[in-house]
Protein backbone atom coordinates (compact mmCIF):
# COMPACT_ATOMS: atom_id res chain seq x y z
CA UNK A 1 0.00 0.00 0.00
CA UNK A 2 2.94 2.45 0.80
CA UNK A 3 4.62 1.96 -2.50
CA UNK A 4 1.45 3.10 -4.69
CA UNK A 5 0.69 5.75 -1.87
CA UNK A 6 3.22 8.36 -1.32
CA UNK A 7 0.74 10.74 -0.01
CA UNK A 8 0.54 8.46 3.79
CA UNK A 9 1.73 10.50 6.61
CA UNK A 10 1.42 7.66 9.26
CA UNK A 11 0.98 4.15 9.82
CA UNK A 12 -0.28 2.45 12.80
CA UNK A 13 1.59 -0.91 12.84
CA UNK A 14 0.74 -3.66 13.77
CA UNK A 15 3.40 -5.86 15.20
CA UNK A 16 1.69 -9.65 15.08
CA UNK A 17 0.96 -10.01 11.62
CA UNK A 18 0.40 -13.38 9.82
CA UNK A 19 2.85 -13.24 6.80
CA UNK A 20 5.35 -10.63 7.76
CA UNK A 21 5.89 -9.41 11.17
CA UNK A 22 5.51 -5.59 11.78
CA UNK A 23 9.31 -5.16 12.46
CA UNK A 24 9.84 -6.79 8.87
CA UNK A 25 7.25 -4.72 7.02
CA UNK A 26 8.66 -1.85 8.43
CA UNK A 27 12.06 -2.42 7.66
CA UNK A 28 11.22 -3.42 4.24
CA UNK A 29 8.90 0.43 3.98
CA UNK A 30 12.28 2.32 5.81
CA UNK A 31 13.96 0.85 2.07
CA UNK A 32 11.91 3.64 0.21
CA UNK A 33 10.57 5.53 2.50
CA UNK A 34 12.04 7.34 5.45
CA UNK A 35 9.50 10.30 6.34
CA UNK A 36 6.29 8.36 6.82
CA UNK A 37 5.88 8.31 10.43
CA UNK A 38 5.35 4.29 11.74
CA UNK A 39 3.73 3.81 15.33
CA UNK A 40 4.25 0.32 16.23
CA UNK A 41 1.34 -1.25 18.39
CA UNK A 42 0.62 -5.01 20.28
CA UNK A 43 -0.95 -6.83 22.60
CA UNK A 44 1.72 -8.07 23.70
CA UNK A 45 3.73 -5.51 25.23
CA UNK A 46 7.17 -7.22 26.54
CA UNK A 47 10.36 -5.53 27.54
CA UNK A 48 12.13 -4.66 25.31
CA UNK A 49 9.24 -4.42 22.32
CA UNK A 50 9.66 -0.33 22.16
CA UNK A 51 13.41 -0.42 21.63
CA UNK A 52 13.36 -3.65 19.14
CA UNK A 53 10.32 -1.20 17.22
CA UNK A 54 12.50 1.64 17.30
CA UNK A 55 15.90 -0.07 15.95
CA UNK A 56 12.84 -1.62 13.14
CA UNK A 57 12.72 1.70 12.04
CA UNK A 58 9.44 2.80 13.99
CA UNK A 59 9.32 6.14 15.07
CA UNK A 60 7.27 5.19 18.15
CA UNK A 61 5.28 2.51 20.09
CA UNK A 62 2.51 1.98 22.00
CA UNK A 63 0.70 -1.14 23.31
CA UNK A 64 -2.52 -2.27 23.38
CA UNK A 65 -5.78 -2.06 24.47
CA UNK A 66 -4.49 1.74 22.79
CA UNK A 67 -5.28 4.59 24.92
CA UNK A 68 -6.95 7.35 22.44
CA UNK A 69 -5.27 10.27 24.44
CA UNK A 70 -2.13 8.75 23.82
CA UNK A 71 -2.25 8.11 20.46
CA UNK A 72 -3.59 11.86 19.45
CA UNK A 73 -0.38 12.72 21.63
CA UNK A 74 2.25 10.44 19.64
CA UNK A 75 0.64 11.47 16.51
CA UNK A 76 0.93 15.42 17.26
CA UNK A 77 4.93 14.57 18.51
CA UNK A 78 5.55 12.97 15.46
CA UNK A 79 3.13 14.69 12.76
CA UNK A 80 3.81 18.58 13.54
CA UNK A 81 7.63 18.43 13.03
Amino acid sequence: MCLTNADIDLILMDIRMPDMDGYEATRQIRLFNNDVVIIAQTAYALAGDREKAIKAGCNDYVSKPINNARLMELMQKHLSK
